[in-house]
C-alpha cells in the first residue's frame, strides 16, 4: 500500500529531527565532531532544502493555494517565510561546515553557532506543518489532488537521481550512528518510567526472547489478571492454561518468524469487555527481543457516543 503525502513529508521531519539530535550531541563535545561527520551533515543537509522543501513548494503549496489558501499571510505564508530563513542561515552554515568537513576545525564555533539556528528554527517549522497546516491540507485536498502530491514527491526525488531517498536516510542512520543516539526513554529515571508505565490505562507484561516473564506493570494496583513477583523468570507456557497453550506457541513462533505483527483477542468477564493484544517486540536491525502483552478493560470505551472534544469538570 502506498504511503500518503503527508506520512512521506512526516517521514522526513522524523528522519531530519534525528539528524538534528544527533549532531547537537557531537557538537556540544569539546573537541567538535570528527570532519567525516560534518560531511555527512553537509550531504544531509542539501535534502532537507533542494528535496524535501521542494516537495512541499513545488507541489503541496501551490494546490493549496489553489483550494483558497492565500500565499502571503497565514499558515502558508509562514511556511514558505520559515523556508527563506532557513536558507538564508544554510548560505552561513554550509560554507564553514564545508570547511570544518575539509578539515579547518577553526570554524567549529561558527559551525556550531549556525547549526544551532538552523536546528531550532526547523524542528518549530515541522511541528507546525505536522499538526497545523498538514491536517489543514487533508481536509482541503480531494483524494486525486492528494494522489497528485504524492506523483509531485516522487518526481522531485527523482530528479536527483534513482534512490534519493533511501540514498539520503542512509546518510542519515550514519550520522545517528555515530553519535550514537539513544532513544527517547535514555535519561528518564528508572522511578519516572515506571511511573509512566504504571499510569497508563493498559496493564503491560513482556517475556524475552526465551519466552520467559521479565516485567509487568501495575505491580501495587489493582490488575485485571494478577500476577506476583514470583512470575519474574518463569516461562511463559507456565502461564497459560493447558487448552490454550498451542495458540501461544503458534503466536510466539509466528512473532519470531516475522509472520504477523499483532495478535489480539477480547473476551467477556463478569460484565467486563477485557481486550488483550501481543505484540512482538524488535530492535532496530529487526532483532526479535520478546513479546509484550497489553490487557485493557475496554467496557467504557465500547459505551461511547458522539463527541467530546473538551475535558470536563473533574
Amino acid at each position: 500500500m502506498s504511503q500518503r503525502w503527508d506520512e512521506l513529508l512526516k517521514r522526513d521531519h522524523e528522519v531530519t529531527e534525528r539528524v538534528f539530535a544527533a549532531m547537537e550531541a557531537k557538537l556540544a563535545a569539546a573537541d567538535g565532531p570528527s570532519p567525516a561527520l560534518v560531511g555527512l551533515l553537509v550531504d544531509y543537509l542539501h535534502y532537507v532544502d533542494q528535496c524535501h522543501n521542494q516537495k512541499e513548494e513545488l507541489h503541496l503549496f501551490p494546490r493549496l493555494e489553489e483550494k483558497g489558501l492565500p500565499r502571503h499571510g497565514g499558515p502558508l505564508g509562514v511556511m514558505l517565510q520559515e523556508h527563506d530563513r532557513g536558507r538564508d542561515i544554510l548560505a552561513r552554515l554550509l560554507p564553514v561546515a564545508t570547511a570544518y568537513a575539509a578539515g579547518d576545525k577553526r570554524t567549529l564555533a561558527e559551525v556550531r553557532a549556525a547549526f544551532g539556528e538552523y536546528a531550532a528554527l526547523c524542528k518549530d517549522h515541522f511541528w507546525k506543518e505536522n499538526d497545523i497546516l498538514y491536517p489543514m491540507a487533508q481536509r482541503m485536498l480531494s483524494k486525486a489532488e492528494a494522489a497528485d502530491v504524492v506523483a509531485g514527491i516522487e518526481e522531485v526525488e527523482a530528479a536527483l537521481g534513482a534512490g534519493t531517498r533511501a540514498r539520503y536516510y542512509r546518510i542519515a542512520e550514519e550520522i545517528i550512528g555515530q553519535a550514537e543516539l539513544r532513544d527517547l526513554s535514555f535519561g528518564l529515571e528508572r522511578d519516572v518510567l515506571a511511573a509512566i508505565l504504571n499510569a497508563l490505562p493498559v496493564e503491560l507484561s513482556f517475556i524475552d526472547h526465551e519466552d520467559r516473564v521479565r516485567y509487568f506493570s501495575h505491580e501495587h494496583g489493582e490488575k485485571i489478571f494478577g500476577r506476583t513477583r514470583g512470575a519474574i523468570g518463569t516461562a511463559v507456557h507456565n502461564c497459560h492454561p493447558p487448552k490454550s497453550l498451542h495458540l501461544v506457541n503458534q503466536i510466539l513462533a509466528d512473532f519470531k518468524a516475522g509472520k504477523r505483527d499483532v495478535a489480539e483477542f477480547w473476551i467477556d468477564m463478569g460484565g467486563r469487555m477485557v481486550h488483550i493484544r501481543y505484540w512482538p517486540v524488535r530492535g532496530e536491525d529487526g532483532r526479535y527481543l520478546g513479546t509484550l502483552e497489553t490487557v485493557q478493560d475496554v467496557t467504557a470505551i465500547r459505551k461511547l457516543v458522539g463527541e467530546q472534544r473538551l475535558l470536563s469538570a473533574p
